[in-house]
């Protein structure tokens, strides 16, 4: 009695109609290596970055994309979506999007031909080690099936409707080489388990998916549309991030991250994770209670005397350090034009030398506060607060901050101790996202540094351009990702 179980069991799980009946002397699929209809088969209209439904019942469950129109249609056997839209637009070469097989309808029997393996490849990217290994080394260019030329790695991404602040974070993720070289392998992360009721595991699955895409040398299309990876982002956000209104990218990368770490299984070790691993560092904060103000010398003398005003410090772990820039100057020049204030990166810097102090005011009492970094992360994302929210309006600060691209020794900032204990402290920018425009109506770019070339793109959505590093630092930088200048590193995850 329990073999027949397990052989209808089997018999059910290899049949992928859910339309027709199961039986038990159903005939096999016919095979075939010759299809007369393989060269019906329209690439261009190829596009697999989309959900997976069926276009007409919408169901996600047995979908096929015809390889003539482009469309998902569901089910294979007769009076399914599939089988009806074959027979009535005579298309007839179909792809299982789950199980990769190609299929040949009405006739219903599979196809096998070795032609057909670059549309699974475009479906499912797969990278080797030793492709890996050379991705910032060999400058690739490839030709999608419209001729246009393109870099693996720089290429543009949709802007569904308001979700450039989402690309543009993407982006800079995917350039980030232990991230992007342990999700370039399907397998480091498909079989993370998660506990019932956690759908973060989609984020992680979509993310691999994208990075794959966006490094795919052999793409159909010179750009990639991250709406998987964005429907997972409202999905698991509980719709905190939208894809119809403008949000602010520095808060999708700081739920992101830990977003991430969390469906990766990460815990409060530093090595738990791969964004651990590349991003965490370490400060220690230290607060002090400021006396109130109506008190006099000798009460606030006393008071400092007391354990409650006693300097405390505590350790505290960061995956991005906020620098705040100085106030705009609130007068114009001799020519009635606005001062377009600047800053060296290094006096933003300073924030964290564990000297310079900040007040910090609650409704109730004031304190003086001091940042003291005690380890570096490989990768520093630095993020320049430019908004400031009052009871009426947002504003922003346009403060030109000036930079190099490379050799920004971190160390500078590090006492003594700590520094002795780091290598090498000399980062080199890899990343640079900009805002534009009006503080809620502004857009954003971001600057990617293609290693294997060494040069500077600007993309901005679709957009993808060559840009001086020169022009870099005239933008009115938001978030940007420093790289340590040594070529590995201790916290880099070996795949």
């Amino acid at each position: 009695m329990g073999t027949e179980k397990s052989d209808i069991k089997r018999k059910h799980e290899d049949f992928d109609d859910e339309d027709e009946p199961v039986v038990k002397t159903r005939e096999p699929i016919a095979k075939s290596r010759l299809c007369p209809y393989l060269d019906t088969i329209n690439r261009t209209v190829l596009d697999f970055d989309f959900e997976k439904l069926c276009s007409v019942s919408l169901t996600r469950i047995n979908v096929y994309a015809c390889l003539v129109c482009g469309k998902y249609f569901q089910g294979r056997g007769p009076s399914t979506h599939a089988y009806l839209h074959s027979v009535g637009e005579g298309h007839h070469v179909f792809l299982n999007l789950h199980t990769l097989r190609f299929y040949c309808l009405p006739d219903n029997y599979e196809i096998i031909d070795s032609s057909l393996d670059d549309i699974k490849y475009v479906l499912n990217p797969t990278f080797k080690k030793a492709n890996i290994a050379v991705l910032d080394v060999i400058d690739k260019v490839s030709r999608s099936c419209d001729g246009t030329l393109y870099r693996p790695g720089v290429v543009g991404l949709n802007n569904i409707k308001a979700n450039d602040y989402c690309n543009v974070v993407l982006q800079a993720l995917s350039h980030v080489v232990p991230l992007r070289d342990y999700f370039l392998r399907e397998e480091n992360y498909i079989g993370i388990k998660r506990p019932p009721g956690d759908n973060n595991v989609i984020l992680v699955q979509r993310f691999g998916e994208l990075i794959r895409k966006l490094w795919n040398p052999r793409n159909f299309k010179a750009h990639v549309s991250p709406h998987e990876m964005l429907q997972a982002v409202v999905l698991c956000s509980k719709k905190k991030f939208q894809i119809t209104s403008q949000g602010d990218p520095v808060e999708f990368l700081s739920w992101f991250l830990n977003a991430l770490h969390l469906a990766l299984n990460g815990t409060k070790k530093p090595t738990s994770s791969i964004i651990y691993k590349s991003f965490l560092g370490a400060m220690k904060i230290h607060s002090q209670r400021i006396p109130p103000i109506d008190a006099t010398d000798t009460e606030k003398d006393a008071l400092m005397l007391t354990a409650e005003y006693v300097e405390t410090f505590v350790d505290s772990p960061f995956l991005f350090l906020a620098a705040d820039l100085p106030p705009p100057p609130l007068f114009k020049d001799e020519f009635r034009e606005n001062i377009i204030p600047q800053v060296s990166l290094f006096a933003l810097l300073s924030q964290f030398n564990g000297v310079q102090q900040k007040e910090y005011k609650t409704y109730k009492e004031n304190f003086l506060k001091r940042f003291e970094l005690t380890k570096l992360p490989r990768y520093i994302i630095l993020n320049i607060k430019r908004f400031t929210k009052n009871t009426f309006f947002i504003e922003k600060n346009p403060t030109i901050i000036n930079f190099p691209i490379r050799g920004v020794d971190f160390g500078d900032i590090l006492g003594a101790d700590v520094r002795a204990k780091h290598g090498c402290t000399t980062y080199d920018l890899l990343a640079n996202i900009v805002h534009d425009g009006e503080p809620t109506k502004g857009t954003y770019r971001v600057h990617i540094l293609h290693k294997a070339t060494g040069k500077w793109f600007e993309m901005q959505d679709l957009h993808v351009t060559e840009i001086l590093p020169q022009m870099i630092t005239l933008t009115e930088a938001y978030i940007q990702i420093w790289e340590q200048s040594t070529e590995r590193s201790d916290v880099e995850m070996s795949n």
